[in-house]
């Protein structure tokens, strides 16, 4: 059966790749930076299993340390000239966009299709699974069709997450740092605080604020997966859904979409908003930011006013 091990296989020998290929990069001043981070990450891919969790925690220190004082960089140059470009895109036409679309494809039919050859992949991670299978084959069409040199790949991958730098697993660790905020109960303490402010038996003021929360943690942490379960622990469950008996699908799907809101105006969210301004070499590392913010506070007034009227009828 193939499981998520498969994924983090795949993407640990990447990171492996990557830190091989930097640390051969003398053109980058800090190569041995470089070199160091991704291949740390690469062997918390392939051996974070293990590892004990005091030497796993080691290993994100060191990740820390190396991101912290700035060891990480890219090489100068690389670009593809755009006259190169204009070429190729004529030459190629709409077949670059169909190999972009080879992986959501695949990912889309391996969650629906898995399910009906039992044993073959984990149910429960299809879609990862099929995403990583759907990587797998456009980069194998890309080589059968563009015929580039081997390593070519490889290197523009590297280059591109060299320009990223340590931003690319931001939304890793804010992931995990929501799970460790609902296990030390950060959910209950946060509950006690805004319960004090909530006026008594205003159902609005506790809708405003979880909408509000959600919105805000998720600035925090950068990512509403992580800010989910400290507010839903601090005022969707106790307050919305237990004392006032909302719908719990409609508390829980729209705040959500509250804390997706806050995704949009916080550069904690870096793969939405600083990797993005980091590709299109924008002048203003939060330009992205900038340009959504006249468009996430209106959804945010509005994905609140949803939960009032849609979650208590």
């Amino acid at each position: 059966m193939i499981t998520l091990d498969f994924v983090y296989i795949l993407a640990g020998w990447t990171f492996a790749l990557f830190a091989l290929l930097g640390l051969y990069d003398r053109t980058n001043p800090k190569r041995f930076g470089n070199a160091a981070f991704w291949g740390l990450l690469a062997l918390s891919m392939l051996g974070g299993d293990y590892l004990s969790d005091f030497q796993n925690g080691l290993l994100v220190l060191a990740l820390v340390a190396i991101a912290g004082t700035g060891q990480i960089g890219r090489a100068p140059g690389g670009e593809v000239a755009a006259e190169v470009q204009a070429e190729r895109a004529a030459r190629y036409g709409n077949f670059l966009l169909l190999v972009a679309l080879i992986i959501p494809a695949v990912a889309l039919a391996g969650t629906f299709l898995f399910k009906y050859v039992p044993g073959l992949a984990d149910p429960k991670q299809a879609t990862l699974i099929s995403l990583a299978i759907g990587v797998l084959i456009a980069l194998a069409a890309g080589m059968a069709r563009f015929k580039p040199p081997l390593l070519l790949p490889a290197q523009q991958g590297r280059r591109l997450l060299d320009a990223v730098g340590w931003a690319a697993i931001l939304p890793q660790m804010l992931a995990s740092l929501g799970a460790v905020f609902a296990l030390a109960g950060v959910g209950e303490v946060v509950g006690g605080l805004i319960g004090g402010a909530i006026p008594q038996g205003s159902l609005f003021g506790a809708v405003l604020a979880f909408g509000l929360g959600m919105a805000f943690f998720t600035m925090v942490m950068g990512n509403a997966f992580a800010a989910f379960p400290v507010m839903m622990a601090a005022v969707g469950l106790p307050l919305l859904i237990k004392q006032y008996h909302g719908d719990p699908a409609v508390v829980a799907a729209i705040g959500m979409l509250a804390g997706f809101c806050g995704t949009l105006m916080t550069p904690m969210a870096a793969n939405f908003n600083l990797v993005p301004a980091a590709l299109l070499e924008l002048k203003n590392p939060y330009g992205v930011i900038k340009a959504q913010i006249g468009t996430a506070l209106p959804l945010l007034a509005a994905n609140i006013l949803f939960i009032w009227l849609f979650a208590f009828q």
